[in-house]
């Protein structure tokens, strides 16, 4: 597919590419169906343990000169377990949750047949980037899960990077990457805070927001070029972005003629 200016599109992974939401949600009911069956804890305990280190994740603040992504999460789960049960610390049981967790997340993380058939015809007119942020361990292994490096001409984690989505920094940094300009690339991606503005704050040509709810944001800003429910609609956005050049062609030549 060549599209008049568009030489590049980049593309988030979680919840964009792969589902991790509902890969979590399955791990989550994993460890909950451990705790209650192996460690004997009632259900409403299993779910306020798992609830907890829900919240913690969210609000991570994770530095790798400190200590480790793995301790780190070992360390969501111990306390989230003495806060839940009270009692002594149990490191044990913490470490079992985490990689019991961690494990049936990625065995549930996959690049369906569709996506993968989607990328391989784009990149036959286009360079295609991945672009996640997110620590560095993180996402090599739910890259490594879903195998998708080779639909890929460059793969750039945030976590690697001085700076993360939405800096436009990291987005110059795929542009040189690729050799193309900013006003050369869309960013695919399902977060208005990170995919969308920073696409914006970067200056590329098109941005193109995922939102599978298909429900109106709860704020105006930042607003996307482009909204579509699914990933594999963006076939259809792009030949629609081509048809509209092609257009603007058409005019300005026609207008040309005419003076």
């Amino acid at each position: 597919m060549g599209l008049h200016g568009v030489k590049a599109v980049f593309f988030d992974l979680d919840n964009t590419l792969i589902d991790t939401a509902a890969a979590g949600r399955r791990a989550i009911e994993e460890v909950i169906s451990a705790l209650q069956g192996k460690h004997h804890y009632g259900e409403g305990e299993a779910r306020a343990v798992c609830d907890k280190v829900q919240a913690k994740l969210l609000k991570e603040c994770h530095d790798p000169a400190k200590m480790c992504i793995t301790d780190l999460r070992i360390s969501h789960w111990e306390e989230a377990i003495q806060e839940t049960i009270g009692g002594e610390a149990n490191r044990d049981l913490a470490a079992e949750c985490y990689y019991l967790w961690k494990t049936t997340r990625l065995q549930h993380l996959t690049l369906s047949e569709d996506t993968r058939a989607m990328l391989t015809e784009l990149r036959k007119g286009l360079r295609l980037l991945l672009l996640t942020n997110g620590e560095r361990q993180t996402q090599r292994e739910k890259i490594e899960a879903c195998a998708c490096q080779p639909y890929f001409d460059a793969i750039v984690v945030g976590g690697e990077q001085k700076e993360e989505k939405p800096a436009p920094s990291i987005f110059h940094y795929c542009c040189d990457l690729l050799g193309v300009t900013p006003a050369e690339c869309v960013m695919v991606g399902d977060s208005l805070d990170t995919d969308i503005q920073g696409g914006l704050n970067a200056g590329l040509k098109a941005t193109v927001w995922i939102n599978k709810a298909m429900t109106a944001p709860v704020d105006t800003s930042p607003v996307p070029h482009y909204i579509i429910s699914s990933v594999l609609d963006l076939p259809a956005v792009l030949q629609k972005m081509e048809h509209n050049a092609n257009a603007k062609l058409e005019t300005d030549h026609m207008a040309g003629s005419n003076e």
